[in-house]
Protein backbone atom coordinates (compact mmCIF):
# COMPACT_ATOMS: atom_id res chain seq x y z
CA UNK A 1 0.00 0.00 0.00
CA UNK A 2 1.23 3.48 -0.70
CA UNK A 3 0.15 6.57 0.64
CA UNK A 4 1.29 10.56 0.72
CA UNK A 5 0.09 10.25 5.16
CA UNK A 6 2.50 11.63 7.13
CA UNK A 7 3.36 12.20 10.92
CA UNK A 8 0.56 14.68 11.13
CA UNK A 9 -1.47 11.90 11.67
CA UNK A 10 -0.86 12.26 15.29
CA UNK A 11 -4.25 12.93 16.96
CA UNK A 12 -3.14 14.51 19.92
CA UNK A 13 -1.60 17.69 17.19
CA UNK A 14 -3.90 20.59 18.62
CA UNK A 15 -4.08 22.52 15.40
CA UNK A 16 -4.20 26.78 15.17
CA UNK A 17 -5.87 28.09 12.53
CA UNK A 18 -4.29 30.54 12.25
CA UNK A 19 -0.79 28.49 11.53
CA UNK A 20 -2.60 27.24 7.81
CA UNK A 21 -1.84 30.07 5.72
CA UNK A 22 -4.34 30.70 2.80
CA UNK A 23 -2.33 29.80 -0.63
CA UNK A 24 -4.71 30.44 -3.79
CA UNK A 25 -5.13 28.31 -6.51
CA UNK A 26 -2.88 27.99 -9.41
CA UNK A 27 -2.76 26.73 -12.75
CA UNK A 28 -1.05 23.54 -13.25
CA UNK A 29 -1.63 22.61 -17.22
CA UNK A 30 2.14 22.56 -18.50
CA UNK A 31 3.35 24.82 -21.42
CA UNK A 32 -0.03 26.80 -20.80
CA UNK A 33 0.97 29.48 -22.60
CA UNK A 34 2.68 28.04 -25.74
CA UNK A 35 -0.45 25.48 -25.99
CA UNK A 36 -2.46 28.82 -26.43
CA UNK A 37 0.02 29.77 -29.03
CA UNK A 38 -0.55 26.58 -31.16
CA UNK A 39 -4.75 28.19 -31.34
CA UNK A 40 -4.22 31.17 -32.27
CA UNK A 41 -4.25 30.18 -36.51
CA UNK A 42 -7.45 28.61 -36.03
CA UNK A 43 -8.73 31.90 -33.96
CA UNK A 44 -7.44 34.02 -36.85
CA UNK A 45 -9.57 31.67 -39.66
CA UNK A 46 -12.66 31.94 -37.15
CA UNK A 47 -12.71 35.63 -36.94
CA UNK A 48 -11.99 36.05 -41.03
CA UNK A 49 -14.32 34.08 -41.88
CA UNK A 50 -16.87 36.10 -39.18
CA UNK A 51 -15.73 39.43 -41.20
CA UNK A 52 -16.83 37.84 -44.65
CA UNK A 53 -19.65 36.36 -44.26
CA UNK A 54 -21.79 39.79 -42.22
CA UNK A 55 -20.03 42.43 -44.23
CA UNK A 56 -18.19 44.01 -41.62
CA UNK A 57 -16.44 46.68 -43.65
CA UNK A 58 -13.63 46.53 -40.35
CA UNK A 59 -13.16 44.41 -37.87
CA UNK A 60 -10.10 43.85 -35.29
CA UNK A 61 -9.75 41.47 -31.96
CA UNK A 62 -7.07 40.97 -29.15
CA UNK A 63 -6.56 37.78 -27.16
CA UNK A 64 -5.37 38.78 -23.54
CA UNK A 65 -3.62 36.38 -21.42
CA UNK A 66 -2.22 36.64 -18.13
CA UNK A 67 -2.14 40.25 -18.26
CA UNK A 68 -0.69 40.35 -21.73
CA UNK A 69 -2.13 41.59 -25.26
CA UNK A 70 -0.66 37.58 -26.58
CA UNK A 71 -2.10 38.12 -29.71
CA UNK A 72 -4.18 40.97 -32.42
CA UNK A 73 -5.36 40.98 -35.82
CA UNK A 74 -8.21 43.06 -38.37
CA UNK A 75 -9.56 42.82 -41.23
CA UNK A 76 -11.47 45.81 -43.48
CA UNK A 77 -10.94 48.95 -43.21
CA UNK A 78 -11.98 51.38 -40.67
CA UNK A 79 -13.01 53.91 -43.85
CA UNK A 80 -14.01 52.92 -46.72
CA UNK A 81 -13.74 55.91 -48.86
CA UNK A 82 -10.17 56.69 -47.93
CA UNK A 83 -9.19 52.97 -47.62
CA UNK A 84 -7.76 53.04 -44.49
CA UNK A 85 -7.14 49.77 -42.77
CA UNK A 86 -8.28 48.29 -39.21
CA UNK A 87 -5.09 48.18 -37.08
CA UNK A 88 -4.96 47.44 -33.00
CA UNK A 89 -4.83 51.27 -32.80
CA UNK A 90 -7.65 52.05 -34.61
CA UNK A 91 -10.69 53.76 -32.35
CA UNK A 92 -14.05 52.44 -32.14
CA UNK A 93 -17.18 53.19 -30.38
CA UNK A 94 -17.68 50.30 -28.17
CA UNK A 95 -21.27 51.37 -27.29
CA UNK A 96 -22.60 49.87 -24.23
CA UNK A 97 -19.00 48.33 -23.09
CA UNK A 98 -18.75 51.88 -21.56
CA UNK A 99 -21.57 50.90 -18.88
CA UNK A 100 -18.69 48.85 -16.95
CA UNK A 101 -16.26 51.78 -16.66
CA UNK A 102 -19.28 53.50 -14.95
CA UNK A 103 -20.09 51.12 -12.93
CA UNK A 104 -16.47 51.07 -11.88
CA UNK A 105 -16.39 54.31 -10.90
CA UNK A 106 -19.71 54.28 -8.92
CA UNK A 107 -17.70 51.41 -7.04
CA UNK A 108 -14.60 53.63 -6.65
CA UNK A 109 -16.56 56.42 -5.37
CA UNK A 110 -18.44 54.19 -2.54
CA UNK A 111 -14.95 52.70 -2.12
CA UNK A 112 -13.58 56.10 -1.10
CA UNK A 113 -16.47 56.92 1.42
CA UNK A 114 -18.38 59.24 -0.87
CA UNK A 115 -22.18 57.49 -1.38
CA UNK A 116 -23.26 54.30 -0.51
CA UNK A 117 -24.84 51.86 -2.85
CA UNK A 118 -28.14 51.64 -0.87
CA UNK A 119 -28.90 55.61 -1.41
CA UNK A 120 -31.60 56.16 -2.87
CA UNK A 121 -31.28 57.66 -6.53
CA UNK A 122 -33.14 61.43 -5.71
CA UNK A 123 -30.77 62.26 -2.78
CA UNK A 124 -28.43 62.96 -5.88
CA UNK A 125 -31.06 63.11 -8.56
CA UNK A 126 -33.90 65.46 -6.58
CA UNK A 127 -35.62 65.72 -10.18
CA UNK A 128 -36.21 61.80 -10.08
CA UNK A 129 -38.82 62.22 -7.50
CA UNK A 130 -41.33 64.20 -9.93
CA UNK A 131 -41.35 59.99 -10.73
CA UNK A 132 -44.47 57.94 -9.69
CA UNK A 133 -43.69 54.23 -8.64
CA UNK A 134 -46.34 51.95 -10.11
CA UNK A 135 -47.47 50.53 -6.75
CA UNK A 136 -47.72 52.01 -3.58
CA UNK A 137 -45.53 49.62 -1.99
CA UNK A 138 -42.31 50.22 -4.68
CA UNK A 139 -39.41 50.18 -2.62
CA UNK A 140 -37.53 53.85 -3.52
CA UNK A 141 -35.00 53.25 -6.47
CA UNK A 142 -31.12 53.34 -5.33
CA UNK A 143 -27.99 53.52 -6.69
CA UNK A 144 -27.46 49.75 -6.23
CA UNK A 145 -30.86 49.01 -8.86
CA UNK A 146 -29.28 50.99 -11.33
CA UNK A 147 -26.56 49.17 -11.28
CA UNK A 148 -27.71 45.55 -11.52
CA UNK A 149 -30.65 46.77 -14.31
CA UNK A 150 -32.95 46.07 -11.42
CA UNK A 151 -34.39 49.69 -11.19
CA UNK A 152 -37.80 49.36 -13.25
CA UNK A 153 -37.17 50.90 -15.88
CA UNK A 154 -38.02 49.69 -19.74
CA UNK A 155 -35.65 48.67 -21.80
CA UNK A 156 -35.06 51.39 -24.32
CA UNK A 157 -32.16 50.78 -26.81
CA UNK A 158 -33.84 51.65 -29.73
CA UNK A 159 -34.63 55.26 -28.10
CA UNK A 160 -31.61 55.41 -25.78
CA UNK A 161 -29.09 55.11 -28.64
CA UNK A 162 -30.03 58.20 -30.74
CA UNK A 163 -29.95 59.86 -27.43
CA UNK A 164 -26.19 60.29 -26.90
CA UNK A 165 -25.63 63.83 -27.04
CA UNK A 166 -28.18 65.03 -24.82
CA UNK A 167 -26.82 67.64 -23.17
CA UNK A 168 -27.52 67.83 -19.35
CA UNK A 169 -29.82 70.26 -18.85
CA UNK A 170 -32.01 68.40 -21.29
CA UNK A 171 -31.54 65.52 -19.58
CA UNK A 172 -32.68 66.88 -16.52
CA UNK A 173 -35.66 68.75 -17.79
CA UNK A 174 -36.44 65.42 -19.29
CA UNK A 175 -36.46 63.73 -15.76
CA UNK A 176 -38.72 66.54 -13.84
CA UNK A 177 -41.35 65.65 -16.33
CA UNK A 178 -41.43 62.12 -14.84
CA UNK A 179 -40.06 58.74 -16.30
CA UNK A 180 -42.18 56.15 -17.09
CA UNK A 181 -41.84 52.78 -15.39
CA UNK A 182 -42.40 49.27 -16.50
CA UNK A 183 -41.80 46.99 -13.18
CA UNK A 184 -41.86 47.90 -9.92
CA UNK A 185 -38.81 48.58 -8.81
CA UNK A 186 -36.56 45.09 -7.07
CA UNK A 187 -39.17 42.48 -9.07
CA UNK A 188 -37.31 42.04 -12.24
CA UNK A 189 -34.44 42.28 -14.40
CA UNK A 190 -34.70 44.43 -17.88
CA UNK A 191 -31.79 46.48 -19.69
CA UNK A 192 -32.50 49.87 -19.30
CA UNK A 193 -29.90 52.58 -20.86
CA UNK A 194 -31.76 55.27 -18.60
CA UNK A 195 -30.21 53.98 -15.34
CA UNK A 196 -26.72 53.97 -16.41
CA UNK A 197 -27.24 57.57 -17.63
CA UNK A 198 -28.13 58.57 -14.18
CA UNK A 199 -25.32 56.76 -12.76
CA UNK A 200 -23.14 59.12 -15.41
CA UNK A 201 -25.15 61.88 -13.47
CA UNK A 202 -24.26 60.72 -9.90
CA UNK A 203 -20.74 60.65 -10.34
CA UNK A 204 -20.72 64.00 -11.68
CA UNK A 205 -23.08 65.25 -8.49
CA UNK A 206 -20.55 63.20 -6.37
CA UNK A 207 -17.26 64.12 -7.64
CA UNK A 208 -17.88 67.63 -8.42
CA UNK A 209 -17.06 67.23 -12.15
CA UNK A 210 -18.11 65.92 -15.37
CA UNK A 211 -17.93 62.05 -15.21
CA UNK A 212 -16.03 62.16 -18.33
CA UNK A 213 -13.25 63.68 -16.48
CA UNK A 214 -13.76 62.02 -13.56
CA UNK A 215 -13.28 58.25 -15.37
CA UNK A 216 -10.68 59.43 -17.26
CA UNK A 217 -8.85 60.64 -14.56
CA UNK A 218 -9.44 58.07 -12.09
CA UNK A 219 -9.45 54.93 -14.58
CA UNK A 220 -8.61 55.47 -17.84
CA UNK A 221 -4.83 57.40 -17.55
CA UNK A 222 -4.09 55.28 -14.26
CA UNK A 223 -4.56 52.25 -16.65
CA UNK A 224 -2.48 54.05 -19.38
CA UNK A 225 -5.77 53.92 -21.81
CA UNK A 226 -4.89 57.32 -22.96
CA UNK A 227 -6.61 56.45 -26.62
CA UNK A 228 -9.24 55.97 -25.08
CA UNK A 229 -11.45 59.34 -25.66
CA UNK A 230 -15.36 60.26 -25.32
CA UNK A 231 -15.81 62.77 -27.91
CA UNK A 232 -14.95 61.66 -31.86
CA UNK A 233 -13.52 65.36 -32.39
CA UNK A 234 -10.58 64.60 -30.42
CA UNK A 235 -9.12 61.90 -32.66
CA UNK A 236 -7.17 61.86 -35.88
CA UNK A 237 -9.19 60.43 -39.03
CA UNK A 238 -6.57 58.16 -39.37
CA UNK A 239 -7.21 56.44 -36.24
CA UNK A 240 -11.02 56.96 -36.30
CA UNK A 241 -13.18 53.91 -37.50
CA UNK A 242 -16.49 55.24 -39.57
CA UNK A 243 -19.78 53.43 -38.97
CA UNK A 244 -21.58 52.08 -41.03
CA UNK A 245 -24.60 50.19 -41.85
CA UNK A 246 -24.82 47.24 -44.79
CA UNK A 247 -28.72 47.52 -46.70
CA UNK A 248 -29.51 46.45 -49.96
CA UNK A 249 -26.40 44.81 -50.97
CA UNK A 250 -24.08 48.54 -50.47
CA UNK A 251 -22.91 50.38 -47.33
CA UNK A 252 -23.68 53.82 -46.31
CA UNK A 253 -22.43 55.67 -43.73
CA UNK A 254 -23.73 56.46 -40.19
CA UNK A 255 -23.49 60.02 -38.53
CA UNK A 256 -21.08 59.78 -35.83
CA UNK A 257 -22.76 60.79 -32.64
CA UNK A 258 -21.41 63.45 -29.99
CA UNK A 259 -20.80 62.65 -26.36
CA UNK A 260 -23.03 63.64 -24.13
CA UNK A 261 -25.45 62.80 -20.72
CA UNK A 262 -26.06 59.55 -22.39
CA UNK A 263 -22.08 58.46 -22.67
CA UNK A 264 -22.50 56.92 -19.57
CA UNK A 265 -24.40 53.98 -20.70
CA UNK A 266 -22.39 54.08 -24.40
CA UNK A 267 -20.43 56.80 -25.41
CA UNK A 268 -16.41 55.31 -25.04
CA UNK A 269 -14.37 55.20 -28.15
CA UNK A 270 -11.09 52.57 -27.76
CA UNK A 271 -8.96 50.39 -29.50
CA UNK A 272 -7.94 46.68 -28.95
CA UNK A 273 -4.62 47.63 -27.44
CA UNK A 274 -6.23 50.16 -25.36
CA UNK A 275 -9.04 47.83 -23.89
CA UNK A 276 -6.91 44.90 -24.00
CA UNK A 277 -5.41 46.89 -20.69
CA UNK A 278 -9.23 47.46 -19.30
CA UNK A 279 -9.13 43.72 -19.41
CA UNK A 280 -5.97 42.35 -17.90
CA UNK A 281 -6.90 45.18 -15.25
CA UNK A 282 -9.84 42.98 -14.36
CA UNK A 283 -8.18 39.70 -15.09
CA UNK A 284 -5.93 40.59 -12.27
CA UNK A 285 -8.27 40.26 -9.53
CA UNK A 286 -8.25 36.84 -9.60
CA UNK A 287 -7.99 34.79 -7.40
CA UNK A 288 -8.24 35.99 -4.38
CA UNK A 289 -4.74 36.14 -2.86
CA UNK A 290 -2.75 37.87 0.32
CA UNK A 291 -0.30 39.66 -1.60
CA UNK A 292 -0.82 43.84 -1.96
CA UNK A 293 -3.19 45.18 -3.85
CA UNK A 294 -2.83 48.70 -4.92
CA UNK A 295 -4.76 49.12 -7.75
CA UNK A 296 -7.74 51.52 -8.71
CA UNK A 297 -10.17 49.73 -6.80
CA UNK A 298 -9.60 47.12 -4.41
CA UNK A 299 -9.55 43.97 -6.33
CA UNK A 300 -12.76 42.52 -4.15
CA UNK A 301 -14.20 45.17 -5.37
CA UNK A 302 -13.65 44.21 -9.14
CA UNK A 303 -14.73 40.56 -8.32
CA UNK A 304 -17.92 42.38 -6.42
CA UNK A 305 -18.58 43.68 -9.86
CA UNK A 306 -18.54 40.24 -11.65
CA UNK A 307 -20.49 38.61 -9.32
CA UNK A 308 -24.00 37.77 -10.14
CA UNK A 309 -26.26 39.83 -8.67
CA UNK A 310 -29.56 39.76 -10.42
CA UNK A 311 -30.65 36.65 -12.28
CA UNK A 312 -31.55 37.12 -16.22
CA UNK A 313 -32.22 34.18 -17.69
CA UNK A 314 -31.19 30.14 -18.22
CA UNK A 315 -30.99 29.81 -22.09
CA UNK A 316 -29.02 27.74 -24.72
CA UNK A 317 -26.42 28.57 -26.89
CA UNK A 318 -27.12 29.48 -30.79
CA UNK A 319 -23.72 27.77 -31.25
CA UNK A 320 -24.65 24.48 -29.28
CA UNK A 321 -26.65 22.46 -27.59
CA UNK A 322 -25.58 23.59 -24.04
CA UNK A 323 -27.45 24.94 -21.56
CA UNK A 324 -26.38 28.47 -19.52
CA UNK A 325 -28.03 30.99 -16.39
CA UNK A 326 -27.07 34.36 -17.42
CA UNK A 327 -27.52 37.14 -14.86
CA UNK A 328 -25.98 41.10 -14.85
CA UNK A 329 -23.61 42.13 -12.51
CA UNK A 330 -22.14 45.58 -12.28
CA UNK A 331 -22.46 46.96 -15.93
CA UNK A 332 -21.42 43.45 -16.97
CA UNK A 333 -22.49 40.00 -17.95
CA UNK A 334 -22.20 36.56 -15.98
CA UNK A 335 -22.74 33.68 -17.46
CA UNK A 336 -21.96 30.06 -16.33
CA UNK A 337 -22.72 26.81 -18.53
CA UNK A 338 -23.59 23.20 -17.76
CA UNK A 339 -19.85 22.17 -18.18
CA UNK A 340 -18.74 24.93 -15.27
CA UNK A 341 -17.39 27.41 -16.95
CA UNK A 342 -18.21 31.23 -15.98
CA UNK A 343 -18.12 33.76 -18.03
CA UNK A 344 -17.79 37.82 -17.79
CA UNK A 345 -19.03 39.23 -20.90
CA UNK A 346 -20.54 42.40 -22.16
CA UNK A 347 -21.75 43.91 -25.77
CA UNK A 348 -22.18 46.83 -27.34
CA UNK A 349 -24.22 48.30 -29.95
CA UNK A 350 -25.06 51.33 -31.95
CA UNK A 351 -25.54 52.68 -34.97
CA UNK A 352 -22.37 51.96 -37.46
CA UNK A 353 -20.66 49.96 -34.68
CA UNK A 354 -20.82 46.81 -32.68
CA UNK A 355 -18.52 45.02 -29.98
CA UNK A 356 -18.28 42.77 -27.40
CA UNK A 357 -15.28 41.46 -24.82
CA UNK A 358 -15.38 38.73 -22.40
CA UNK A 359 -13.10 37.10 -20.29
CA UNK A 360 -12.96 33.75 -18.22
CA UNK A 361 -11.47 34.56 -14.89
CA UNK A 362 -10.88 31.19 -13.72
CA UNK A 363 -8.63 30.15 -16.84
CA UNK A 364 -7.04 33.57 -16.96
CA UNK A 365 -7.70 34.75 -20.59
CA UNK A 366 -9.77 37.26 -22.23
CA UNK A 367 -11.10 38.04 -25.81
CA UNK A 368 -12.17 41.74 -27.02
CA UNK A 369 -13.41 42.66 -31.27
CA UNK A 370 -14.98 45.18 -32.57
CA UNK A 371 -16.47 46.21 -35.97
CA UNK A 372 -17.67 49.27 -37.79
CA UNK A 373 -20.88 48.05 -38.63
CA UNK A 374 -24.13 48.46 -37.09
CA UNK A 375 -25.32 46.78 -34.05
CA UNK A 376 -22.61 44.18 -35.43
CA UNK A 377 -23.41 40.78 -33.13
CA UNK A 378 -20.33 39.57 -31.98
CA UNK A 379 -21.09 38.01 -28.85
CA UNK A 380 -21.53 34.31 -30.26
CA UNK A 381 -18.11 34.12 -32.54
CA UNK A 382 -16.40 35.92 -28.89
CA UNK A 383 -18.14 33.01 -27.13
CA UNK A 384 -16.99 30.30 -29.59
CA UNK A 385 -13.71 31.21 -30.20
CA UNK A 386 -12.73 31.60 -26.18
CA UNK A 387 -13.92 27.93 -25.92
CA UNK A 388 -11.94 27.00 -28.88
CA UNK A 389 -9.20 28.52 -27.44
CA UNK A 390 -9.98 26.57 -23.80
CA UNK A 391 -10.71 22.81 -25.92
CA UNK A 392 -7.55 23.31 -28.10
CA UNK A 393 -5.02 24.19 -25.63
CA UNK A 394 -6.68 21.92 -23.13
CA UNK A 395 -6.92 24.46 -20.52
CA UNK A 396 -8.23 24.25 -16.86
CA UNK A 397 -9.33 26.47 -14.53
CA UNK A 398 -6.65 26.87 -11.28
CA UNK A 399 -6.28 24.59 -9.08
CA UNK A 400 -5.99 24.90 -5.17
CA UNK A 401 -3.17 23.45 -3.76
CA UNK A 402 -3.69 21.37 -0.81
CA UNK A 403 -4.61 22.89 2.09
CA UNK A 404 -2.70 21.92 5.14
CA UNK A 405 -5.21 21.22 8.06
CA UNK A 406 -7.00 18.97 5.12
CA UNK A 407 -3.77 17.41 4.78
CA UNK A 408 -3.38 16.59 8.29
CA UNK A 409 -7.42 15.58 8.74
CA UNK A 410 -6.98 13.04 5.79
CA UNK A 411 -4.23 11.62 7.45
CA UNK A 412 -5.97 11.08 10.84
CA UNK A 413 -8.82 9.60 8.79
CA UNK A 414 -5.97 6.62 7.39
CA UNK A 415 -4.96 6.45 10.54
CA UNK A 416 -8.48 5.61 12.17
CA UNK A 417 -10.28 3.76 9.00
CA UNK A 418 -6.99 1.41 8.09
CA UNK A 419 -4.81 1.37 11.25
CA UNK A 420 -7.28 1.60 14.31
CA UNK A 421 -10.54 0.70 12.96
CA UNK A 422 -12.14 3.39 14.91
CA UNK A 423 -10.68 2.00 18.07
CA UNK A 424 -9.20 5.81 20.05
CA UNK A 425 -9.48 7.01 23.50
CA UNK A 426 -12.31 9.02 24.54
CA UNK A 427 -9.92 11.78 25.09
CA UNK A 428 -8.80 12.21 22.18
CA UNK A 429 -12.12 12.55 20.12
CA UNK A 430 -12.18 15.61 20.73
CA UNK A 431 -9.22 16.66 18.82
CA UNK A 432 -10.27 16.12 15.63
CA UNK A 433 -14.23 15.38 15.43
CA UNK A 434 -16.76 18.24 16.04
CA UNK A 435 -19.63 17.67 18.72
CA UNK A 436 -22.29 16.82 15.93
CA UNK A 437 -20.26 13.84 14.50
CA UNK A 438 -21.13 11.12 16.82
CA UNK A 439 -24.44 12.31 17.00
CA UNK A 440 -25.12 12.49 14.10
CA UNK A 441 -24.36 9.04 13.47
CA UNK A 442 -22.53 6.96 16.37
CA UNK A 443 -18.79 5.39 16.79
CA UNK A 444 -20.53 1.79 16.34
CA UNK A 445 -22.59 2.69 13.28
CA UNK A 446 -19.37 4.40 11.66
CA UNK A 447 -17.03 1.55 12.50
CA UNK A 448 -19.18 -0.78 10.80
CA UNK A 449 -20.05 0.93 7.89
CA UNK A 450 -16.36 1.60 7.33
CA UNK A 451 -15.55 -1.73 7.91
CA UNK A 452 -18.37 -3.21 5.40
CA UNK A 453 -17.26 -1.17 2.43
CA UNK A 454 -13.50 -1.83 3.03
CA UNK A 455 -13.44 -5.55 3.28
CA UNK A 456 -15.68 -5.15 -0.45
CA UNK A 457 -12.68 -3.14 -1.12
CA UNK A 458 -10.44 -5.72 -0.61
CA UNK A 459 -6.42 -5.47 -0.40
CA UNK A 460 -5.77 -2.16 -0.21
CA UNK A 461 -3.62 -0.51 -2.93
CA UNK A 462 -3.11 2.47 -2.68
CA UNK A 463 -4.40 6.16 -1.26
CA UNK A 464 -5.24 8.75 -3.78
CA UNK A 465 -3.91 12.68 -3.13
CA UNK A 466 -6.74 14.41 -1.55
CA UNK A 467 -8.34 17.11 -3.94
CA UNK A 468 -10.03 20.40 -1.95
CA UNK A 469 -13.21 21.36 -2.31
CA UNK A 470 -12.01 24.59 -0.64
CA UNK A 471 -10.28 25.44 2.73
CA UNK A 472 -12.28 23.19 4.54
CA UNK A 473 -13.73 20.42 2.34
CA UNK A 474 -12.36 17.91 0.11
CA UNK A 475 -12.21 13.91 -0.91
CA UNK A 476 -9.77 11.25 -1.71
CA UNK A 477 -9.77 7.96 -2.98
CA UNK A 478 -8.66 4.50 -1.12
CA UNK A 479 -7.74 2.09 -3.69
CA UNK A 480 -8.23 -1.63 -3.29
CA UNK A 481 -8.20 -4.69 -5.30
CA UNK A 482 -11.63 -5.07 -5.72
CA UNK A 483 -13.54 -1.74 -5.62
CA UNK A 484 -12.34 1.93 -4.77
CA UNK A 485 -13.73 4.08 -1.53
CA UNK A 486 -14.25 7.32 -1.82
CA UNK A 487 -13.76 9.64 1.18
CA UNK A 488 -15.52 12.70 1.64
CA UNK A 489 -15.17 15.30 4.51
CA UNK A 490 -15.71 18.70 5.59
CA UNK A 491 -14.56 20.64 8.26
CA UNK A 492 -16.57 22.67 10.83
CA UNK A 493 -15.83 26.67 11.19
CA UNK A 494 -14.75 26.43 14.34
CA UNK A 495 -10.95 27.20 15.33
CA UNK A 496 -9.38 24.84 14.64
CA UNK A 497 -11.42 23.30 12.43
CA UNK A 498 -12.73 19.61 13.29
CA UNK A 499 -14.15 17.13 11.52
CA UNK A 500 -18.10 17.68 11.24
CA UNK A 501 -18.97 15.52 8.39
CA UNK A 502 -17.69 12.16 6.71
CA UNK A 503 -19.03 9.94 3.99
CA UNK A 504 -17.53 7.19 2.43
CA UNK A 505 -18.59 5.79 -1.49
CA UNK A 506 -18.04 2.69 -2.97
CA UNK A 507 -17.28 3.00 -6.76
CA UNK A 508 -16.99 -0.17 -8.37
CA UNK A 509 -13.46 -0.32 -10.85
Amino acid sequence: MTSDMNNTGNFTKQTNNKNYLYEPPVFTVEQRLEKIKQALPQVEKLFENEFTKNHFPGLAYGIIVDGELLSTHSFGYIDLQQKIPATSKSLFRIASMTKSFTAMAIVKLRDDGKLRLDDPVQQYIPELKMTDMLTNDAPIITIRHLLIQHAGMPEDDPWADRLLALPDNEFLAMLKKGISISNPPGTIWEYTNLGYTMLGRIITVVSQMSYQKYIKREILDPLGMTNTFWEYNEIPSELLARGYRWECERYSEENLLHDGAYGAMGGLISSIEDFSKYISYHLQAWPARNEPDHGLVRRSSLREMHHPWNFIQLSTYKHRPCPFMCAYAYGLAWIKDNDGLVAITHSGGLPGFGSNWIMLPEHGIGLVSFANGTYAELDTINSIIIEQIVTLAELKSRQLPIPKILTERKNQLIKLLLENNWNIQDSELSVIFAENFFLDHSLELRKKTSQDLLNEAGKILNIKKLIPKNQLRGHFDIIGEQATIQVKFSLSPENPPLLQELELVKINQ
